[in-house]
């Protein structure tokens, strides 16, 4: 069993049409409510996850953030991230709606082969994240380079 040393947790807040903060994908070990508004999830080393902030105000939508994240043994590097401790691998942080509506669509997209978006390849994450920031097309995660990278890591640990 993991201790809660060694997790990753993630605070997630959802207050209507102000501040919402959520997973959209990811597979937590643990998920405790703090109150009616605000909850923690909490990831196993080597779990990836998708977290979505956004926030408003009476003009409208004032900030769109997507991360997804790898999370990070205890000894290892990790980038610090809003809302997350203590932190973890970022492989794609965008932000502003048109690019994470990009980043939602890739997700879809990795879900309708059927994959699990946690399970697929970290290096597709970074090169979605590459691409939508560069203003090209993303290219599909094929069940093909979903086989080519699990043999990968059968011969990379």
């Amino acid at each position: 069993m993991t201790c809660a040393a060694n997790l990753t947790t993630v605070e997630l807040t959802w207050i209507e049409k102000r501040v919402e903060h959520w997973l959209r994908f990811g597979k937590p070990v643990s998920d405790r409510i703090l109150d009616r508004r605000r909850r923690l999830a909490s990831f196993t080393p080597g779990s990836v996850f998708a977290f979505i902030r956004w926030a408003a105000n009476d003009y409208g939508t004032v900030s769109s953030h997507i991360d997804i994240v790898r999370a990070v043994e205890a000894d290892e590097p990790f980038q610090t991230i809003p809302f997350v401790q203590p932190g973890g691998e970022l492989l794609l942080a965008l932000s502003g709606w048109q690019k994470v509506r990009r980043v939602l669509e890739a997700i879809d997209a990795v879900e309708a082969i059927p994959l699990a978006p946690s399970d697929i390849a970290p290096d597709y994450w970074r090169q979605v994240g590459a691409r939508i920031a560069a203003g090209q097309q993303v290219s599909p995660y094929t069940r093909e380079r979903h086989d080519a990278w699990l043999k990968r890591r059968k011969l990379v640990p």
